[in-house]
């Protein structure tokens, strides 16, 4: 499974996930409001004809809501929902609040100034809350969009000069009984947000945990290996392949004698140096280090244009240690010397181990055959050696570039003779 499609996939069980809890909220929403639409109503304005009509519009809708909220559960749990759906859900939300309200500024003749006295538009801050939970910032904008656009309509709808006719119905809509349904709405919309800051503050946490996880296997893996963990390919990692790779090794010259004597802290310093201007042009080259082993690196490049990003390197890497020379030579101490070996050709490539280590390796005759060319150059009085293929793979002109042929060469362990070119470091 490529990155991507897991990435859709655990996206996808998100959103249901998601869809789930705005589902039980939403029943619990309709559940409370009629609870206390029973519990505060009681009967009151039984006498007025528009009153009934009003408590009756109120229960349908809520009742209405609560259906809405089981039908939704039941297509998340049921495997059925589907990413589209999330936009009707949020349509059917705001559609109910509005049209709840123009049916109550419909039957009490009540002027769309007088809007906002109606308990429905009370369900706005659940509604936001609702988009809110779902992490999409352009359905919280439809959201918005919708609600703002309705309420607007509506308050500048049936404009009507405030009569004593409608004044005796106001004093009924702020009475106590619709001022706590109010209550409980706002207190519903806090519930909601209070889950939508529980599930951010549980994603937070869980993108820390997972960031500090891939921090930790970069310890042990290079970093592309470690990243491709992270998605779960470990399964596809641990089966490994057989591809074609750059394979070089890089190893400090003199490193054994000059380090003998020398403080611990002084070792130290110079070997970190050294891996931290390795890792520099290795990732100016989009290449990837494979180890480090004490003085030596040996450093992978896989891919499109592979060999041409490997001599990329090379001089990104030669000039790294010229600069690091001066500044050591400025200080009264010796310039630094590498040998770099570099071949071109098949690989296994994977990662190896248990649960408590793992470790990606690389295995077969390319790997041998670019250590021993890192060797070669010692007795070849080169600074780097790099087989034919390699060359031929980047497209160079060897002579142009700076490469001599040098001997063929049988190495040990093949059966073949190996076409080789070697280089020194430019001076600086």
């Amino acid at each position: 499974m490529t990155s991507t499609s897991l990435d859709t996939r655990l996206l996808h069980q998100a959103e249901v996930k998601v869809e789930r809890i705005v589902a039980v909220l939403r029943i619990g929403v309709a559940f409370c409001l009629l609870s206390a639409f029973l519990f505060l109503v009681q009967g009151e304005g039984a006498d007025q004809p528009y009153l009934r009509i009003q408590w009756l519009l109120a229960f349908m809708t809520l009742v209405f809501y609560f259906l809405l909220g089981g039908v939704s559960y039941w297509l998340a749990v049921s495997g059925r929902f589907r990413r589209w759906m999330v936009w009707p859900a949020v349509t059917l939300d705001c559609v109910f609040m509005l049209v709840n309200t123009w049916a109550g500024l419909s039957n009490t003749g009540l002027p769309g100034e007088l809007t906002f006295l109606l308990p429905p538009t009370w369900l706005v801050p659940v509604i936001l809350a609702f988009a809110v939970l779902r992490f999409n910032p352009y359905l919280q904008a439809y959201c918005v969009a919708l609600v703002v656009g309705g309420l607007a309509f509506l308050t500048f709808w049936q404009p009507e000069t405030v009569t004593p006719f409608i004044t005796a119905r106001v004093e009924i809509m702020v009475m106590q009984p619709p001022n706590m349904v109010r209550v409980v709405m706002i207190a519903m919309g806090g519930v909601v947000l209070i889950v939508a800051a529980y599930r951010t503050r549980k994603l937070l946490h869980s993108s820390i945990e997972d960031a500090r996880a891939r921090a930790n296997l970069t310890r042990y893996l290079p970093a592309q290996i470690a990243d491709r963990l992270a998605a779960g390919e470990l399964s596809e990692l641990r089966k490994g392949r057989q591809q074609e790779m750059v394979v070089m090794f890089v190893d400090i010259r003199g490193f054994t004698n000059w380090s003998e004597g020398r403080a611990p802290e002084e070792v130290g310093a110079y070997i970190s140096e050294f891996r931290r201007r390795v890792q520099r042009a290795v990732g100016q080259n989009q290449g990837m280090i494979d180890k480090f082993i004490g003085d030596a690196a040996m450093i992978l490049f896989e891919g499109e244009r592979a060999a041409i990003r490997s001599l990329g390197c090379i001089d990104d890497l030669l000039a790294e240690l010229q600069d690091w020379g001066k500044d050591r030579q400025a200080e009264g101490r010796k310039p630094v010397r590498v040998g770099i070996g570099l071949h071109l050709g098949e690989v296994f490539s994977g990662v190896v181990g248990d649960a408590q280590r793992l470790e990606y390796s690389v295995f077969g005759d390319t790997v041998n055959t670019a250590a021993r060319l890192e060797e070669l150059t010692k007795s070849a009085g080169v600074d780097v050696i790099a087989s034919a293929a390699v060359l031929q793979a980047a497209g160079s002109e060897p002579a142009r570039e700076g490469w001599s042929a040098l001997p063929a060469e049988h190495l040990r362990g093949r059966s073949s003779w190996v076409e080789i070119f070697g280089r020194e470091a430019v001076a600086g």
